[in-house]
């Protein structure tokens, strides 16, 4: 798995004259003990690809967390407008997580714990705002659906408020 993600990175990065975004999810980390770390390319002034890297530090016992331990998220972003500071987007995403499923082993109440990895297909909707000297907030929302195991859970949510900075 890293060195698929060693390469995604080498082959975005090679493309150096166009602008480029990392971002890191503060949101996730403050609240959920996650780090989420973006990589944005923008291919025209009104479009972008990226990949996100979610990692998941919450134990098993946490009353509220990701249900995914890792999520590795490829998108597609569609700008509206053509704003400097202030851009309005959708998001078209796939989702490939893996992460843990709690059971009940049939004919008693004992509970284990089911590994699972999935890829998930969804959009999200968001906002960003870039200052002139570089530095980057986008604020997004939205959900992604499962579609290859029924180990895993139906819904994966993406949201986030990233800081980042603009190359």
């Amino acid at each position: 798995m890293k060195k698929i993600l060693l390469v995604a990175v080498v082959f975005v990065s090679s493309f150096a004259q166009a602008q480029q975004e990392i971002k890191a999810d503060l949101f996730d980390a403050l609240a959920f003990k996650t780090l989420e770390l973006s990589y944005e390319y923008y291919t025209t002034e009104r479009s972008s690809i990226g990949i996100s890297a979610l990692f998941n530090f919450e134990k098993r016992s946490a009353d509220f967390k990701y249900n995914e331990k890792q999520m590795f998220t490829p998108f597609f972003r569609h700008y509206f407008t053509d704003s400097s500071n202030w851009n309005y987007f959708g998001e078209v995403f796939m989702g490939i997580n893996t992460g843990e499923r709690e059971v009940t082993v049939e004919g008693t109440t004992l509970k284990q714990y089911k590994e699972y990895t999935d890829g998930a297909l969804g959009i999200a909707f968001g906002s960003k705002y870039v200052s002139s000297g570089g530095f980057v907030l986008d604020i997004y929302g939205g959900l992604g659906r499962n579609l290859f195991t029924s180990e895993s859970r139906a819904v994966v949510p993406r949201v986030g408020i990233n800081l980042g900075y603009r190359f």
